[in-house]
């Protein structure tokens, strides 16, 4: 679990592809000697897994369900990207509750910078477009963001200069990809209130009656 807030922008040193796989090496500039093997790294707001460390650097290998769901896939060696380690159950939830796990790409449909922030207006997919709400949570690229006017399958976010300059969202430009992430709580949410049948761990529809009860659905005909 992450926070969205980017400990550091890190550089990609070297990829390599092997049986459906692609680890990358991270040049990153933060003190690892805590970091272990089977760490959690959010990068570019995917979760990868640290499979190596050596001087500065850490290696993280990414699947080819990452590859195949995220921007990754297009990443070569200098490419800067977002870093970020997993919460501790201690540290301040400064941003939000952000899984790593990609629900869909978008893109930048504009960028106007005006005399304190800097206004971007994404395009998400359809998957990632039905849980925006307006003074919600997006992550996008591994940063925590608050949701500004959201539209049928577009949102603004706007970005301090501390934000800017501590991410990688300074160097988009218009209808560039990005990782887009929605609001896990949303999605938990859409669950519980969509009508269910039973099933064989809920054989009486307990489930589906709590939902007839709280008038979320129609009582069924006995």
């Amino acid at each position: 679990m992450f926070t969205g807030l980017v400990e550091c922008i890190a550089e990609i040193r070297s990829t390599q592809r092997r049986a459906g796989i692609v680890e990358l090496s991270l040049t990153v500039p933060l003190d690892l000697a805590d970091s272990k093997i089977g760490d959690s790294f959010c990068v570019q707001g995917a979760c990868l897994t640290a499979v190596g460390f050596s001087a500065g650097t850490v290696q993280v290998e990414v699947s080819q369900e990452t590859l195949d769901r995220t921007t990754l896939g297009s990443f070569q060696p200098g490419r800067q990207v977002n870093v970020e380690r997993a919460l501790r159950l201690s540290d301040r939830l400064g941003g939000h509750l952000v899984t790593g796990h990609v629900d869909g790409i978008g893109h930048l449909v504009s960028k106007k910078e005006t005399e304190k922030n800097v206004d971007l207006k994404f395009r998400a997919d359809p998957v990632v477009a039905r849980y925006l709400v307006e003074k919600g949570s997006i992550c996008v690229d591994g940063v925590s963001l608050t949701l500004g006017v959201c539209e049928k399958d577009t949102f603004m976010v706007y970005l301090i200069p501390h934000t800017l300059k501590e991410t990688t969202l300074q160097f988009l430009r218009p209808g560039d990809p990005v990782n887009l992430e929605a609001d896990i709580i949303g999605k938990y949410v859409e669950k519980l209130l969509s009508p269910q049948e039973p099933s064989a761990g809920d054989p009486q529809g307990v489930s589906k009656g709590l939902l007839e009860k709280h008038g979320f659905v129609s009582p069924s005909k006995r």
